[in-house]
C-alpha cells in the first residue's frame, strides 16, 4: 500500500497533529509505504506497550515527555528530542513514566 496520511508538501507538527487520550494511548499513521511506514503515538501516563518483537528495525524518535523503552531487557530512559533504534527480531517493550508522544519510523525493506 502506497498511501500519505497527511498532506503532502504542507508543514505539520507531530505533537499538535495528535492529542491524549485519558487512560489510553492514541496513535495515527502519517505515511505509509511498501518499505514502511511513519506513525504517531501519544500515551496517557501509567500506559505501556507489552513486550513484543517485530520483523522489521524501528525507530522512536520522543517529541514529548519522556518514557522508558526497553530492548532486550536493556532499559533506556529517554525524554523529548531523544532517538532510539530498535532492532528487528530483539523483543522491546515502552513503559510511559509520564504522558509522552513519539513518532514510530519502521522500515521493512
Amino acid at each position: 500500500m502506497e498511501n500519505n496520511k497527511f498532506n503532502n508538501a504542507r508543514a505539520f507538527s507531530f505533537n499538535e497533529s495528535i492529542t491524549y487520550s485519558d487512560g489510553g494511548i492514541v496513535s495515527m499513521r502519517v505515511l505509509e509505504k511498501s518499505a514502511g511506514n511513519v506513525s504517531l503515538f501519544a500515551f496517557d501516563k501509567g500506559q505501556k506497550l507489552s513486550e513484543h518483537t517485530a520483523p522489521f528495525d524501528a525507530m522512536i524518535q520522543v517529541t514529548e515527555g519522556e518514557a522508558e523503552i526497553v530492548i532486550g531487557g536493556i532499559i533506556n530512559h529517554l525524554v523529548a528530542g531523544q532517538t532510539i533504534i530498535m532492532p528487528a527480531n530483539v523483543p522491546h517493550a515502552v513503559n510511559t513514566t509520564s504522558r509522552f508522544k513519539m513518532v514510530l519510523t519502521m522500515i521493512k525493506a
